[in-house]
């Protein structure tokens, strides 16, 4: 029997570590006494196997068992990719 495993979405806020993202992944709810909508947001590290990911992607990533002592996930798949700023040629310097 497979254990249920908590799916949680986020944006890739970093890709610098070899085979693993940083998943931004944002939480909302309200002020247990306050009832104020609070919005917090939670840097996880994740498994990217195929390094597939790149920095503003939205991916979908599943809880897993403890690969190292910080990550604990692992990415399913990109939902969506993001865009990456158009880079152009500075002639200034020539």
């Amino acid at each position: 029997m497979e254990k249920k495993r908590r799916h949680l979405s986020g944006r890739v806020v970093s890709t610098k570590m070899s085979k693993t993202v940083t998943v931004a992944v944002e939480s909302i709810g309200a002020h247990p006494k306050y009832r104020k909508i609070i919005r917090k947001i939670s840097n996880v590290k994740a498994h990217d196997e195929k390094g597939a990911c790149r920095v503003g992607d939205v991916v979908k990533i599943e809880e897993c068992r403890p690969l190292s002592k910080t990550k604990h996930h692992r990415v399913i798949e990109v939902v969506s990719r993001g865009q990456l700023p158009e880079v152009q040629p500075d002639d200034s310097n020539l």
